[in-house]
């Protein structure tokens, strides 16, 4: 079994010779839109998950996904030929969802900026339901005369609750 640092290089090579394959080897016109985005290699080195996006609607996605099934045997051909490991793993091609989450999360962003706005402009004109301060401020001076008084009785050498001075 290799370990994973092995596998994450073979990953990174095997994306590379793919994305060239695609552009100079595969005669498909379908694959032309098709961007490698990531891929990722078993640790036993046998099997690479090949992600990609295509540019388009999901009509040429479709496309796509046909196009490199149909090219599978020749990219593993050019994978063998490029990359120096005793048996050539086998491709899956699956397409990558990060642009579709991240457009998703631009969506929600925007959303939740026209709500802050909306909310902004709510609070704009209002005015608080009670004291704009609501904390009382007799209390706090009751406390700090206390305190003082607490203090004088220290000084005078009072008997604490283990029975010697403070």
């Amino acid at each position: 079994m290799a370990d994973p640092a092995r596998a994450a290089k073979l990953a990174q090579r095997i994306k590379v010779v793919i994305a060239e394959a695609l552009r100079k080897r595969a005669k498909d016109p379908r694959l032309e839109t098709v961007t490698v985005t990531d891929a990722r290699v078993t640790n036993d080195l046998q099997h690479a998950t090949v992600y990609y996006t295509v540019f388009g609607d999901e009509v040429a996605q479709a496309e796509a996904r046909a196009g490199l099934d149909k090219a599978r045997g020749v990219l593993r051909q050019e994978v063998g030929r490029n990359v120096t490991v005793r048996l050539t793993p086998t491709l899956e091609f699956v397409p990558d969802e990060v642009p579709v989450n991240a457009s998703h999360l631009e969506e929600l962003l925007k959303v939740a900026k026209a709500r802050d706005a909306e909310v902004a402009a709510i609070a704009e004109g209002a005015t608080f339901a009670g004291d704009p301060d609501p904390y009382r401020k007799d209390e706090a001076e009751d406390l700090d005369e206390d305190l003082d008084t607490d203090e004088g009785d220290d000084a005078a050498g009072s008997v604490g609750p283990a029975g010697g001075t403070r």
